[in-house]
């Protein structure tokens, strides 16, 4: 008889088409994860139905009927808490977490950003990068902490900048090795 490997749980907060969603979703049993919540902000989040299709729970909690961001951030914190996750995984979550929020599952929240930090903080990083005459852009997977996109990196993956790209160009470049960089940051943080 084999034994069967214990699987981390985990919640994946997403707000669009939710393609990093999917490569987490692939490599699911690679990362020894389960995924027990995908929540949106979003009723119309593409990843929704990505998680629908694999079978996997879905909650859509919608901001905009909440006074405050704290108040959002509070219900978010109460399904979540339900599940007991391992990690909070944000794939494309587009909603800056409170304080209360980011204290609640301190050390256990992980978001992707499309730069390699600590360079291009936030927004319009793919071109900022090329404005700034970078020779490398890439991906940074990172813990979540109350400063944007200062927590401490867990992986990064560099894609060089060819004289040719445009901002567009670049971020599905760097798009697809987001894809390949998730899963493995996950479950190196789930190893440790």
């Amino acid at each position: 008889m084999m034994a069967h490997k214990l699987l981390s749980d985990v919640v994946v907060l997403i707000s669009g088409s939710g393609s990093n969603l999917q490569s987490i979703i692939d490599n699911a049993d690679n990362i020894g994860i389960k995924i027990q919540s995908v929540v949106s902000n979003k009723a119309d989040a593409f990843g929704l139905e990505r998680a629908k299709k694999a079978g996997i729970a879905t909650q859509f909690i919608d901001h905009t009927q909440f006074a405050t961001r704290e108040a959002f951030d509070q219900a978010l914190i109460q399904h979540i808490n339900t599940l007991n996750p391992k990690l909070v995984i944000l794939a494309g979550f587009m909603r800056i977490l409170s304080a209360d929020f980011i204290n609640a599952f301190a050390g256990k929240i992980l978001n992707i950003h499309p730069a390699l930090l600590p360079k291009f903080k936030g927004l319009n990083t793919h071109q900022r990068a090329i404005d700034a005459h970078e020779e490398f852009a890439g991906a940074t997977v990172h813990f979540v902490t109350n400063e944007l996109d200062s927590g401490a990196i867990i992986l990064q993956k560099s894609v060089a900048i060819e004289s040719n790209d445009t901002a567009k160009s670049l971020a599905a470049k760097v798009l697809e090795q987001e894809h390949i960089l998730y899963p493995i940051a996950i479950k190196k943080v789930l190893q440790k």
